[in-house]
């Protein structure tokens, strides 16, 4: 099955060695999203809740080039220096998928790329 890079300006561009996301057949693979604004490439905003909002339009933007929605996401997977925003998460991505809502995996980690206080990452299929 050949394999399809998506880019798109209204997301961040990659920052390392990998692609925005990869397209193969009906299935898309949305690489970590940080809240980077995709202008200016710096962190959106020190808030938690900013930076939420933030991966998930950069989420959204990354779906759109493939020819999808949040909506099409099955999987998601979601990275917090912090577990005590767990709550936050769960209110905003409510704002950004609607129900049925993806499968989801939610993790404390000790640090993200830029000082990013949280990460997501998608699999959606078409």
């Amino acid at each position: 099955m050949p394999k399809q890079a998506i880019h798109t300006s209204e997301a961040p561009a990659a920052i390392g060695a990998y692609s925005q996301a990869i397209k193969a057949g009906d299935t898309v693979y949305i690489s970590g999203q940080i809240p980077l604004d995709p202008l200016s490439g710096d962190i959106c905003s020190p808030e938690i809740r900013d930076q939420i909002h933030q991966v998930f339009k950069n989420m959204r933007a990354v779906a759109t080039a493939a020819g999808g929605t949040l909506a099409d996401a099955v999987k998601v997977t979601v990275y917090l220096t912090d577990l005590g925003n767990f709550a936050s998460v769960n209110e905003i991505m409510a704002e950004y998928f609607p129900q049925p809502f993806p499968a989801r995996a939610a993790l404390e980690i000790s640090a993200l790329p830029k000082g990013s206080l949280v990460e997501a990452d998608a699999i959606l299929s078409l």
